[in-house]
């Protein structure tokens, strides 16, 4: 006898996964970067967004994603991106990457426009997305919000106070957003990572400081790498679209807290 599966009872069919369309926002570099890749091995068909279109085409040479261009802290941006997206295509995950960090000064010599930066980027793109794709999510039948936000959402640590505030509230956003969109049978997942060394992260909080931004990962053995973060990404979007994978917090193992950090 062959063994079936079948969905829970009330729950549409998972579609074919020839038929799965993603939108990865910040796809030019790092984590975004990674996570068309890994996307796109699966077998789903991506739309990889970000502002700069040459690497987004040398990624869709390489990986035959869709490349369009998007600035998430641009409604307008935003609103002609969503029409372009929903006019050639269903769409069942958003994949909220754009963002990053400025600064690490403490808060009696932080920088407002650091500051202004990293909400408009992180939480407000965040927003603008997700409002933006969630009609497009609940006409699928099914759709997935994915929110890569990060270990400082869980505990502040000195210097971090503006990134660890915009990460708070996308995991306040992801939070509420899973409470709210259940009964449209939208999953909302959050990816929280540690310590990863990509090329750009710490460089642009550093002000492009190599040497300084270098010196984050000297000596920790085996940092996450863009590709770690990826396949978490793609575990969680890849599961069955009955279960929720709330929250998924990576670190290397050689982080066993933000503030603490094993180096040789």
């Amino acid at each position: 006898m062959t063994e079936t599966t079948q969905a829970p009872l009330g729950a549409p069919a998972d579609p074919a996964p020839s038929a799965l369309r993603a939108v990865v926002t910040g796809a030019s570099s790092g984590i975004g970067a990674a996570t068309v890749r890994a996307l796109r091995r699966d077998g789903w068909d991506v739309v990889a967004a970000a502002r700069r279109i040459d690497r987004l085409q040398a990624l869709a040479e390489e990986t035959g994603a869709t490349p369009m261009v998007l600035d998430v802290t641009d409604q307008a941006s935003v609103d002609a991106f969503t029409a372009d997206v929903i006019a050639t295509g269903p769409v069942h995950a958003l994949v909220n990457n754009a963002g990053g960090a400025f600064g690490t000064e403490r808060v009696a010599e932080a920088r407002t426009d650091d500051w202004e930066w990293m909400y408009n980027v992180n939480v407000l793109g965040s927003l603008r997305m997700t409002r933006a794709l969630l009609p497009a999510l609940r006409d699928g039948g099914q759709g997935s919000v994915l929110f890569l936000t990060s270990t400082a959402a869980l505990a502040p640590y000195e210097g971090g106070a503006g990134y660890c505030g915009v990460k708070a509230a996308q995991e306040a956003m992801a939070r509420s957003l899973r409470l709210e969109e259940a009964e449209h049978n939208i999953r909302v997942i959050e990816v929280s990572p540690g310590m990863v060394h990509t090329e750009e992260f710490s460089l642009n909080r550093l002000g492009g400081d190599q040497g300084a931004a270098d010196e984050v990962y000297a000596g920790v053995p085996y940092p996450l790498t863009a590709d770690d973060v990826a396949a978490a990404v793609a575990f969680t979007l890849n599961a069955p679209h009955h279960m929720n994978i709330d929250h998924l917090v990576l670190r290397p193992l050689a982080q066993a807290a933000n503030h603490k950090v094993l180096r040789g």
